[in-house]
């Protein structure tokens, strides 16, 4: 075309959106044409936006109750459309196809406002558009109709009569109707009787016309239309035919050209493609558009069905047999051709010239199929699956084209059709075409919830479908089971879980199973690795975990002792099980010890993805969807053989079964924190000999321990670190350590932080760790403190336990020696492994090696004090220790004044580790002030006393605590604190006056702690006590003399005063990350604060949401001379800004000393007395609790007559899960007498505690 040279003063808006709208923009593109996109909020982040030169959002004005329920009605807002076109002079809109691509009146209101519209004119719209009014038309034109009634059918009277002239069965048609709705078939005069009226409601609620038609129903048919394309004088050029006869529900799945049957039947393709452009030039047709047939499987007679005036989802198979060929181009050529003197396409034009189409479909050299991909499960109704795409990957082949909009990470939500991509394959033969379909189909890795890829594959595999002989009927009883699971039932938690877990640090999670030998044995005896990926499942009475089979399975489930049957035939636990294709597999909680089960499925999870090298499912990565599977979801398997020899009936000897204790012992190292500097010697015993109950409020993230005795503090306070005697400067974390939050100790486990605020006593050996996966509320644990050279004892005999299992496993027999590690020598010691004291006039600060489990070593500077200096020589020891590349140290976590070092002790020793630390620390230099630290001068947008932010902590009055020192206002809060004479304003101007100085990088998700370089600007504030339960991602928040930015949206304490961009972008999209590098701050990074609008953070967001957004990002070197010489200069303004923020602190510390007292004693008036005298008389019965947790919320009272077996009594809490207390059908019609003995909300329950009496 020679028209490129008119599109400059063009502008084009494209009306819609997912793969279309990307395909439309792109033409535009290639072609000059300015672009502008327009969406809603779930498709902010959709290529489509992100591609066009301009975005417009949609805006929703519906109330918030209705919001998303009008999502999917937005892009059908034709006046909102038409404003947009105007406020940014648009000058042509492209409606794709759905939505308002055949809406008459859309199309006038655009040519309404002097737009071009790229279609074709809007009253052969509307008359096509009304399937009566076309078939009108195509007769007038001398085309042969499907057999049925002239007009509309008004009557039922009418309709009968009609049917039975034409013959049954019959099927009845909306005139308004499209895209395979409001269609019903008519097997007999009864069905027609049944369906008339219902099928005129229908098509009102659907389209809003309540026409209806008769046509005779072919139930063997080909469906078969031909491409045509006019330039509304009258001249009208087709493109050849493309077959769609594989349906379902009269929606295509799989598009082919040209048709089998076509070629098989010839002058077949000369007479349809004859009536088509016949039709089209009665209405000088103008555009692009389809002309449907019916066409009869066994006489090769063809019937006009209706004509769709737009570009059609399948319109990329007619491109690929006419190389060259861009239908968007042509409407795009079209369009502003209308609009020239010439008023449309030149009919001399190579694109309207149909000898170049006749020579291409008479040359037969190419075979082209599309396969429509849709997230939607095949095996479950086709039911629309929306959800994260975890991981999308076509294959890059020169004979496929691949239309679509998603990539990793894009969001599919349930408001808009699940069509996430079309496949094109083209072949020389239509055999090369199917073979290379299925390659495609079965290469293509689209990842996340269900889709059809294997169901197309098996389309395209079958038998009538490679010989051509799909009819409209094909996929009505065509076989289709996948190769996968489904959950009927989840239990409390259930999460897919890998060995080794994620060991990158940085504070992302190590994830993986909780205990690891049973996890192990079940991979083991499901014929799998033992590091392969498993299922990691709580059940309890009640709460039972189920799953249907689609296909036959080799399993193992193993761990906590519970009943499990296959297709109800109870089995054994700790074998190897077969599950038959269909059955289900059904594991229900039995009271007793232990916590955890594991099911093992041979080949594992092919479709979960890893992420950041694990399958591991982590606080909203890895895993499926990132989370605890829930009912309905579905997981593909692998492909397993049914023959026997590969599923020999597998049991392990009773003398490997592990027996789960009640009271457990496990075997911990001492320190980093438990020496008498922190804990008085009586405290220190006290902790080692109490018995320790585990909490209902513990997960996966750290077990909680109760106990009457509170610690015994060996001092008042924190210091810089926080006012608690448990709080320090920020610090690296051991995976089960064992971490003091005020009084409470808590087992960091496999989710828990890699750094923070709070002393850690002892951490757990290794080969122990196992332990923690099957400690249920309730339990006990006492520590017992052994040597490094005991817990490489302990790790030996894990490892052995392992080896006998896979003895088993090969048929040999297993070593029994070494399984069990025995007793250990009680050890005294402390954490602490080395000292460096200072010495007087020395400028080497102190400096202490801490033992951290088995490990990692906490290397500890100074005194407890944020100090540069310090900080600096935390950088310096890594660096030296780095540039020695020794073997099995594997990654350092700095933060404030310490840094952690992680080590494999399977590799090197702790001692080895510890003396390449002391050589490494007396090579450094006595004074830091020479050392120079390169890092980058990274600039973040920020919206200072942000309204995110201030919901936040209305959120937190209304639901957690309504009067502390810090509220309303955390901003103003830090102004008073730090005693800051101008306020607000002048706290928030300190704030971003100074760069600030990424400390560390953990806590979770990369989190980075920051420090302002110029101490004038260092504010400090108190955490919020309780924590808030919700902080937006990209809240800045500051805590003690560190601020930190929120990742993601999750609970937090700090002290909030703005919102800037996360340092965190899950699937690394954008200039600045990576998929194997989401995170975006390292240590001695330099953060500038750059104050933006409202508005203008808003549109930096989505840019950074849609990976569209570019830091900017510039070179720069921390010196610690230039730091000195700087804050030398400054001292005595140090000096003053010190002494006025120690007076704010003083002050508001008394505030909040008093205030908290009141809302202690607020909150416990508040409490609903408890029942403890309870008169139970005969005949009473009683509902009581099947796990120990706390009782979140009662829902019923004295007097409360049961009407259902489901009517809910009282929910309790464990591990952050709502389990809802059934009244049971043995309660039904009785009444609630009483609550239990002393029941009430945040009340304790263990097992068997009656939770409500009846009578």
């Amino acid at each position: 075309m020679s028209l490129n040279n008119e599109y400059a003063s063009h502008k084009l808006l494209v009306a819609n959106r997912g793969e279309i709208a990307v395909r439309i923009i792109r033409t535009a593109q290639r072609l000059g044409i300015a672009t502008v996109a327009i969406y809603t909020s779930s498709d902010a982040l959709s290529p489509h936006v992100t591609i066009a030169d301009e975005a417009v959002h949609l805006q929703n004005l519906a109330d918030d109750q209705q919001e998303l329920a009008s999502e999917s009605k937005l892009y059908l807002s034709s006046a909102a459309i038409v404003s947009i076109c105007r406020q940014y002079q648009v000058t042509m809109v492209h409606p794709g196809y759905g939505f308002l691509s055949e809406n008459e009146e859309f199309a006038l209101s655009v040519e309404a406002a002097r737009i071009i519209w790229l279609g074709p004119q809007p009253d052969v719209i509307r008359i096509m558009g009304l399937k009566h009014e076309a078939r009108r038309l195509a007769a007038n034109a001398g085309l042969q109709l499907v057999p049925g009634s002239q007009g509309l059918v008004n009557t039922l009277d009418e309709a009968l009569s009609i049917a039975n002239t034409i013959g049954f069965p019959v099927i009845l048609k909306a005139t308004a109707g499209g895209g395979g709705m409001g269609l019903l078939v008519c097997q007999n005069s009864g069905d027609l009787s049944k369906c008339f009226i219902s099928a005129q409601e229908r098509a009102t609620s659907l389209f809003r016309n309540g026409g209806v038609f008769i046509e005779r129903y072919y139930p063997a048919a080909r469906h078969i239309e031909i491409q045509v394309f006019g330039n509304g004088l009258g001249d009208v050029v087709h493109m050849g035919e493309r077959e769609c006869s594989v349906q379902r529900r009269h929606q295509k799945v799989v598009e082919e050209t040209p048709s089998p049957f076509v070629t098989a039947h010839p002058g077949l393709r000369e007479d349809m493609c004859d009536a088509a452009v016949k039709l089209c030039r009665t209405i000088k047709y103008a555009s692009a558009g389809t002309v449907e047939f019916l066409v009869d499987d066994e006489s090769g007679e063809f019937f006009f069905l209706e004509m769709n005036t737009r570009i059609q989802v399948e319109h990329a198979i007619t491109e690929a047999i006419h190389p060259g060929l861009d239908l968007v181009e042509m409407m795009l050529a079209q369009g502003v051709a209308q609009r020239s003197e010439a008023r449309g396409l030149g009919h001399a034009t190579q694109s309207m010239t149909q000898a170049i189409y006749d020579k291409n479909l008479a040359e037969s050299r190419i075979h082209a199929i599309e396969a429509r991909v849709y997230c939607e499960n095949p095996s479950d109704g086709f039911k629309p699956s929306p959800g994260i795409l975890q991981f999308v990957e076509f294959p890059q082949e020169n004979w496929l084209r691949v239309d679509s909009w998603v990539s990793t990470g894009t969001e599919v939500t349930r408001f808009f059709d699940p069509l996430i991509c079309k496949l094109i394959v083209t072949g020389s033969t239509r055999e090369q075409a199917v073979s290379r379909m299925v390659q495609v189909l079965k290469a293509c890795k689209v990842f996340g919830p269900p889709n059809n890829l294997a169901y197309l594959a098996s389309i395209c595999e079958s038998t009538i479908f490679k010989e051509g002989k799909a009819t409209t009927r094909f996929l009505d009883n065509f076989a289709f089971s996948p190769i996968a699971f489904t959950v009927l039932s989840a239990g409390i938690e259930m999460t897919i879980q890998d060995l080794p877990g994620r060991r990158i640090g940085l504070g992302i999670p190590q994830s993986g199973p909780m205990d690891s030998r049973a996890f192990s044995a079940a991979n083991i005896l499901a014929g799998n690795t033992a590091e392969t990926e498993a299922l990691e499942i709580v059940v309890l009475p009640g709460a039972r975990c189920k799953l249907k089979f689609h296909t036959f399975a080799i399993v193992a489930i193993t761990g906590k002792p519970a009943t499990v049957k296959i297709n109800g035939e109870q089995v054994l636990m700790w074998a190897r099980l077969t599950v038959s294709e269909n059955a289900t597999l059904d594991i229900a909680g039995l009271p007793g010890p232990g916590f955890r089960v594991y099911l093992a499925i041979r080949g594992g999870f092919p479709e979960v993805p890893r992420y950041l090298g694990s399958k591991s499912t982590s606080m909203g990565l890895g895993g499926y969807q990132g989370r605890s599977l829930r009912v309905g979801d579905q997981l593909a398997l692998t492909s397993q053989s049914s023959g026997q020899d590969e599923v020999a009936a597998l049991l392990l000897p009773e003398s490997l079964i592990p027996v789960y204790p009640q009271d457990w012992v496990i075997q911990v190292l001492a320190g980093p924190h438990d020496d008498e500097e922190i804990l008085t010697a009586e405290g220190n015993a006290k902790f080692y000999s109490t018995k320790w109950f585990i909490s209902s409020s513990s997960n996966r993230m750290g077990i909680r321990l109760e106990s009457d005795h509170r610690i015994d503090w060996a001092r008042l306070t924190g210091g810089e670190g926080g006012s608690h005697p448990s709080n320090i400067l920020d610090n690296g974390y051991a995976i089960g350590t064992v971490n003091v939050n005020g009084d409470t100790p808590v087992i960091l486990t496999n989710e828990g932080p890699d750094m923070g605020g709070y002393v850690c006593l002892c951490t757990v050996a290794t080969g122990e760790r196992w332990k923690l996966g099957q400690l249920s509320p309730g339990s006990t644990v006492t520590f017992c403190k052994i040597s490094w050279q005991d817990a490489q004892v302990c790790m030996k005999a894990t490892l052995r336990w392992i080896e006998a299992v896979q003895a088993v496993v090969a048929g040999s027999k297993p070593d029994m020696g070494f399984i069990d590690h025995g007793a250990f020598e009680k050890r005294e010691s402390s954490g602490i492994l080395h000292r460096n004291e200072w010495l007087p006039g020395s400028l080497r600060p102190a400096v202490t090696f801490r033992q951290a489990g088995d490990s990692a070593i906490l290397v500890e500077y100074g005194s407890m004090h944020l100090d540069f200096v310090l900080r600096a020589r935390v950088h310096a020891l890594e660096t030296e220790v780095r540039q020695r590349n020794v073997k099995g140290i594997w990654a350092f976590a700095p933060c404030i004044r310490s840094t952690m070092c992680h080590f494999n002790p399977s590799v090197i020793s702790q001692a080895d580790v510890l003396a390449v630390l002391l050589n490494a620390e007396r090579s450094l230099p006595d004074s830091a002030s020479d050392l120079r630290f390169p890092g980058r001068k990274i600039t973040f947008p920020i919206i200072l006393d942000d309204q995110w932010c201030r919901d936040a902590l209305q959120r937190y009055m209304r639901t957690t605590r309504n009067n502390a020192v810090y509220l309303p206002s955390n901003v103003h809060y830090l102004a008073r604190n730090n005693g800051l004479e101008g306020g607000a304003e002048e706290a928030l101007q300190k704030l971003v006056d100074s760069a600030w100085l990424v400390f560390g990088v953990g806590f979770y998700l990369a989190c980075p702690f920051l420090v302002p370089i110029d101490p004038r600007c260092r504010l400090v504030g108190q955490k919020m006590n309780p924590s808030r339960t919700y902080t937006p991602s990209g809240a800045v928040g500051i805590a003690g003399p560190v601020a930190a930015i929120y990742p993601v949206v999750s609970p937090g304490g700090y002290q909030l005063f703005g919102r800037t961009l996360p340092a965190w972008q899950t699937w690394g999209k954008g200039p600045d990350f990576a998929s194997d590098r989401p995170w975006l701050l390292q240590p001695f990074d330099q953060v500038m604060f750059e104050p933006v609008s409202e508005e203008g953070y808003l549109e930096i967001e989505r840019e950074f949401n849609a990976g569209q957004y570019k830091f900017k990002i510039e070179p720069a070197v921390f010196s610690m001379a230039a730091y000195i010489t700087f804050t030398d200069g400054i001292q005595q303004e140090i000096t003053e800004f010190k002494r006025k923020q120690a007076e704010g602190t003083a002050r508001e510390e008394a505030r909040e000393a008093e205030l908290l007292r009141e809302w202690q004693e607020q909150k416990a008036a508040k409490a609903p007395p408890a029942v403890d005298d309870i008169d139970v008389g005969p005949g009473c019965t009683s509902v009581t609790s099947s796990m120990s947790a706390s009782v979140w919320k009662i829902k019923c009272q004295s007097g409360d007559v049961i009407q259902s077996a489901d009517d809910i009594l009282v929910i309790l809490e464990a591990m952050k899960t709502e389990i809802n207390i059934l009244a049971g059908e043995e309660n039904i019609g009785k009444v609630v007498k009483s609550l239990g003995k002393g029941i009430r909300e945040g009340a304790s329950v263990q097992v068997g505690d009656v939770l409500a009496w009846f009578e």
